[in-house]
């Protein structure tokens, strides 16, 4: 039975890139793929833009297209990236340069583009689509992006082009795993349990090492090497069952158990976890153990994709200001108490305005808040956090300044001081669901050459 081999690059921008390399190198694969988007990107990402509008791209292109560029090429291995983030042409250009200074030729790569949605967003409230307070002629300035998650047709199509590289922006991390077999195998709508298996392969691999043992709950102890960590690979066959593990000499583990947490991350309803291209449901998956850091994957069930396709809006919410402080034993519990009720003081007398307050005591209940127990035994040391949140910049920066005087002015035995810290812009999101036939018609695929 025909089969394709399917590797993992990076789960998010600042993710290790060395094991994409051994991927590469060691995997025998045929595409490599890689997830570096998240909301909080597309924030950062939008920000970057607006300063310079070549800009809005995940900067890791830069040293994983360096690495992987050379081995990719040497081994015939596709490359498959949503870093194109809000700028997927700028993306591709920035690779084109990176192939032309390595001295790589003939290298064709597909850009998919039309996930962005922000200069329709007047057009979509009109329809009904989307819901919005306030004057509709000030939509673009409040939100900073507005994204329509695309499937894996789109990947699939891209390299219908003969691309070896595809760049896309906002795509489904799933999409991006599940575009290579659709190309190979000629998956189609009504091929529903494939696709549904599909998705299910590219959901265990989009988190690259948390796959195969990075983030494991289990005996997480005994995982070998996380600092060699073997990303994901995929041996994917035409009727949809896929054997998961990882490039041989690689740390990391996996094992039915590893397999199952991965399965678990990030899902609503198991019974039907929705995605452009299949509705799957989860229950009916079957996972058994075939060997070293080998689980076979089947059965997953597959319904109709969904008439619609989730966008994603995000807009300023607001500003976080912060100061830390740590005290040392004895007393070191009591001494932050006091310092947090100094603080809180001066923010009172001084009439700084904010909208949420919080403090927390790390070592003590910064994790798990209210349900934290008193500590049975006196603390070694204690760090003080408190942040504010803000509609105003200047307000939210005023909290930090409370901080270094606190050395001087407050308990005795304060180290580790780190007030003055620079002030967060919070990101909002608002989420609607758009007929999927006004995004389809938008879609773009374009080539460049190097």
């Amino acid at each position: 039975m025909k089969s394709v081999r399917i590797g993992a690059s990076v789960g998010f921008w600042g993710d290790v890139f060395t094991s994409a390399v051994d991927v590469a190198k060691y995997g025998n694969v045929k595409y490599i793929c890689g997830d570096s988007l998240a909301e909080l990107t597309m924030a950062i990402l939008h920000k970057a833009k607006k300063k310079n509008p070549n800009d809005g791209y995940t900067k890791d292109v830069f040293p994983l297209m360096n690495a992987l560029l050379p081995i990719c090429r040497e081994k015939g291995i596709k490359i498959i990236s949503n870093c194109g983030g809000l700028n997927p042409m700028g993306a591709a250009e920035a690779v084109k340069g990176i192939a032309q200074k390595l001295g790589l030729s003939d290298i064709k790569i597909a850009v998919v583009e039309g996930d962005n949605i922000k200069d329709r967003l007047r057009e979509f409230c009109e329809k009904g689509y989307l819901t919005h307070e306030g004057d509709l002629d000030n939509l673009e300035d409040k939100y900073m992006f507005a994204n329509v998650y695309l499937g894996a047709r789109e990947v699939a199509l891209a390299l219908e082009t003969g691309a070896d590289i595809v760049i896309t922006g906002r795509t489904t991390d799933t999409g991006q795993f599940l575009g290579p077999a659709i190309y190979e195998f000629g998956w189609k709508d009504g091929d529903w349990n494939k696709l549904a298996q599909g998705i299910v392969m590219g959901h265990l691999m989009e988190c690259s090492g948390q796959g195969t043992g990075g983030n494991f709950s289990g005996e997480w102890w005994k995982v070998e090497n996380l600092g060699s960590h073997g990303y994901p690979v995929s041996e994917i066959y035409e009727n949809g069952e896929f054997i998961f593990t990882n490039p041989e000499n690689t740390g990391g583990l996996v094992c039915v158990d590893s397999v199952k947490e991965q399965l678990l991350y990030e899902i609503h309803d198991p019974n039907s976890y929705l995605t452009p291209d299949v509705s799957v449901d989860f229950t009916t998956i079957k996972l058994e153990d075939v060997g070293k850091n080998q689980v076979k994957v089947s059965g997953a069930t597959g319904n109709p994709k969904p008439k619609t396709l989730k966008a994603t809006m995000g807009y300023s919410s607001g500003y976080v200001g912060e100061g830390r402080i740590t005290y040392a034993w004895p007393d070191a519990l009591p001494k932050a108490r006091k310092a947090e009720e100094i603080i809180r003081q001066r923010i009172d007398m001084q009439g700084i305005r904010y909208e949420e307050i919080h403090s927390e005591y790390i070592g003590i209940n910064s994790i798990h808040g209210p349900l934290a127990p008193e500590p049975e035994v006196e603390p070694n040391e204690v760090m003080l956090r408190v942040a504010m949140r803000t509609d105003s910049r200047d307000e939210a920066a005023k909290i930090g300044r409370e901080f270094p005087s606190m050395v001087l002015n407050g308990p005795p035995h304060a180290t580790g001081l780190s007030g003055m810290q620079p002030v967060r812009e919070l990101i909002g999101q608002k989420s609607a669901y758009i007929p999927r036939e006004e995004i389809e018609a938008q879609v773009k695929i374009s080539v460049v050459e190097v």
